[in-house]
């Protein structure tokens, strides 16, 4: 080969060699910075989404539905109870009564048939009474017109039924006036204080009370005055939020009578109709509960009258019960009694025995655990329920 060729090919290789470096580094500059070449025949390297997230190749639509993440629910108000009306308490106050008061009246109407009302059957009739509380003065009264009007009028059953009811309806106090002061003066709301011993179902009543008016269409408002027995005021609470009833309340250990007064401002300034106080039971001394309830309503009769003073009492308690009536009278106008647990009681007589002690009248009564089981005391449906 000559030395001319030889130097053709070299020279056509070297041009050869330098072209492919010029393509090498032109596809280098395309790639751009930070892109590695690789064995891929792929023109570009798709990165993975990050964990958690799905994301369509380019140039397809992603028509998965979107996943729903957790929503908030607008915490809802918990449904307001409508309270029984006064005539369906009423019945139930009938058969009530006659299923715990009819011993008495169905033992009295078996000693006054007997065929021979001798000395012996009228002092049984005597103890009958007595058992059920009646007290011993009324016992007198009763068996001393019965006596009277027996001899006259004769001794059959149905007389003696007939003559039997009517001295019992004379006896409780048919004429006594057992409304309810819940309304009160220009403007100003009528202001009921519940007072009694812890333990004869006091608070209780006053959420069964706010039953009473909310289901006759009073606004209301309840003040928990009781601040030394701490589960009184969240008691309070809980009847009040059943009826939509607010309740007024301080810190465990407040002056009661600070707490009375806010519950009687709020009542004025909302227009309310009736605000019911609660207070504490305390009975250590007599002195230290005449400060307190006397305080208490001292304090509240600044901004308006308390229109209704109700004692609460345990029907089953007897004449302990009585000693506590006393008490109370003393240290506060008692205006109304309400008996509690009536139902659980065959003692019925202690209505007669309170309230010629105290000479203010029976005006509600208890007679179960349920929430409308407060109802105003009947005198005629009483005498009705003893006799069976």
């Amino acid at each position: 080969m000559s030395e001319s060729v030889l130097i053709f090919l070299g020279v056509a290789l070297a041009i050869l060699v330098v072209a492919g470096l010029v393509v090498a580094a032109t596809a280098a500059l395309r790639r751009g910075p930070g892109k590695s070449v690789g064995p891929s025949t792929s023109t570009d390297v798709l990165e993975a989404p990050p964990e958690g997230r799905t994301e369509a190749p380019s140039g397809e639509v992603d028509t998965a539905e979107p996943v729903a993440g957790p929503t908030l629910e607008e915490p809802t108000a918990p449904a307001l109870e409508k309270p029984e009306g006064t005539a369906s308490r009423l019945v139930r106050l009938r058969q009530r009564l006659s299923r715990s008061q009819g011993t008495l009246g169905r033992g009295l109407l078996a000693l006054l048939s007997s065929d021979k009302l001798d000395e012996d059957t009228w002092e049984s009739i005597e103890d009958t009474l007595l058992t059920a509380d009646i007290g011993v003065t009324p016992t007198t009264e009763l068996v001393t017109n019965l006596r009277k009007r027996l001899r006259v009028e004769g001794g059959t059953a149905s007389e003696a039924r007939t003559v039997l009811g009517e001295e019992l309806l004379e006896l409780v106090g048919p004429d006594m006036d057992r409304r309810l002061r819940v309304s009160g003066e220009d403007g100003k709301p009528g202001v009921m204080l519940v007072v009694g011993v812890n333990g004869v179902g006091k608070t209780t009543t006053v959420g069964k009370i706010g039953r009473i008016l909310v289901a006759e269409d009073r606004t209301v408002l309840m003040g928990a005055a009781d601040t030394f027995r701490a589960a009184a005021a969240e008691q309070l609470g809980t009847w009040g939020e059943r009826v939509g009833v607010e309740v007024i309340r301080g810190p465990e250990g407040t002056d009661p009578a600070s707490v009375a007064f806010e519950a009687v401002k709020e009542g004025i300034a909302r227009e309310i109709d009736t605000v019911i106080v609660d207070t504490a039971g305390r009975l250590q001394n007599k002195a230290g509960l005449m400060d307190e309830l006397g305080k208490v309503k001292r304090v509240i009769e600044k901004l308006a009258p308390v229109t209704e003073v109700l004692l609460v009492l345990d029907a089953t308690t007897g004449q302990n019960g009585m000693i506590q009536a006393k008490v109370f009278s003393e240290v506060v106008d008692v205006t109304g009694i309400v008996l509690t647990k009536l139902d659980g009681s065959a003692k019925g007589g202690i209505v007669v025995a309170v309230q010629r002690e105290l000479g203010v009248p029976v005006k509600l009564v208890g007679l179960g655990e349920g929430a409308d089981d407060l109802a105003p005391f009947d005198p005629r449906a009483f005498v009705d329920a003893l006799l069976g």
